[in-house]
């Protein structure tokens, strides 16, 4: 016989009572004498009406002269047999919040909170796939390509990115429009304001620029990625939100797209993830360490920023580094920065590295902070 029939065929802990009752001899009002309750309350449980609470688990068993557990344990095993079996999406929904952030998903206007037929439709075309069990972490077959350095929730992020990207109309991409702009960027690099017109300049070119907030725990800064071998995506969150930031990890994911990083790659994309500690490590994939490069140099020339810590640490005046980024054309907050980076002090002079992601709000394609970007599935 299964658990299952056994568990259907469980009597009600009365009638283990009344069989003790008989083999003793003893009646309902004998049994209500002893346990000092009125017969009315003995009754109830015989008759199935009524459970056994813990407090009359304690009292028959030293009626009878068993463990009070052996009671309790009968009531338990009775109901749990007539409980009512818990709704199958329970299990399905508990399947897909342990791998993704689902509620998160639902309250950014990802998904839509709806029974789990649909929902679990949403998330395979969220994830661009037929089958549940295709999408990345899902399932334990592994039918799928290595997502080992990608955590699910990071996974979620990056197909935000794409799937808004891949709404967006831009001119064909072209490496040469896209290497004479990052030539130009020090001109918007003086004022905080000037990154306003950064997702305009990068569609010209041919890059799909798109901010996603990032989700909890994710840590995410941006990510290239590519639709197809021509259509570039970068993708930010400004999560930071300075001006030293900002700039360092947009410098970073167009070096990736200027050198064909994961272009045709499947799964190539590389979601970069706290970027601000990995300059100057040598530890990283040589591609990583050729962004970074790129980027340290954009936000200073490190030839003049090592001439200038030469001579100026460790005594390095206020009036100094606000000189020095007028000389190189920066603003202060990215001069700041990378001076942080190199003396290890990173609250010195943080009043000067401006907030940017209100001048973006306004100008570019933003998912996150209440707004939700328009997409259809």
């Amino acid at each position: 016989m299964s658990l299952a029939s056994c568990l259907e065929d469980v009597p009600h802990p009365g009638e283990f009572i009344r069989e003790e009752l008989e083999a003793r001899e003893w009646s309902q009002r004998d049994l209500a004498y002893i346990l000092g309750v009125p017969e009315q309350a003995v009754n109830l449980i015989l008759s199935g009406k009524r459970g056994i609470s813990p407090e009359m688990a304690k009292a028959l068993g030293k009626a009878f002269d068993v463990s009070a557990a052996y009671f309790a344990n009968l009531q338990q095993a009775f109901e749990m047999a007539n409980a009512r079996a818990p709704d199958p999406a329970v299990e399905r929904r508990a399947k897909l919040q342990t791998v993704f952030p689902v509620r998160e998903m639902i309250k950014r206007g990802w998904l839509t909170d709806t029974n789990i037929g649909l929902l679990e439709a949403q998330m395979m075309r969220f994830f661009c796939k037929n089958d549940l069990d295709d999408i990345p972490y899902l399932a334990f077959a592994a039918r799928k390509a290595d997502y080992s350095q990608t955590t699910p929730t990071q996974l979620a992020w990056l197909f935000r990115v794409r799937q808004i990207a891949a709404e967006m109309v831009v001119v064909p991409y072209s490496e040469i429009k896209l290497r004479a702009f990052v030539s130009a960027l020090p001109r918007y690099m003086i004022e905080a304001e000037e990154v306003r017109h950064i997702p305009r300049a990068l569609a010209e070119c041919g890059v799909r620029f798109v901010i996603v907030e990032t989700l909890p725990k994710a840590n995410i800064d941006g990510v290239c990625c590519w639709l197809d071998k021509k259509s570039p995506i970068v993708g930010m969150t400004t999560r930071h939100d300075r001006i030293d930031n900002f700039w360092f990890v947009l410098r970073h994911e167009l070096e990736h797209v200027l050198n064909g990083d994961g272009r045709g790659e499947l799964n190539g994309e590389q979601i970069d993830v706290d970027l601000e500690g990995s300059g100057g490590r040598d530890d990283l994939p040589p591609a990583e360490i050729k962004a970074n490069a790129a980027a340290q140099d954009a936000c200073v020339p490190a030839s003049e920023l090592e001439s200038f810590y030469v001579r100026k640490y460790p005594y390095i005046a206020e009036k100094d580094v606000i000189g020095f980024a007028g000389r190189v054309g920066r603003h202060p907050g990215i001069v700041v920065g990378q001076l942080q980076h190199k003396m290890q002090r990173y609250d010195w002079l943080n009043r000067h590295k401006a907030k940017v992601r209100q001048f973006l709000l306004g100008n570019s394609v933003v998912d996150g902070w209440g707004d939700v970007a328009p997409v259809t599935f």
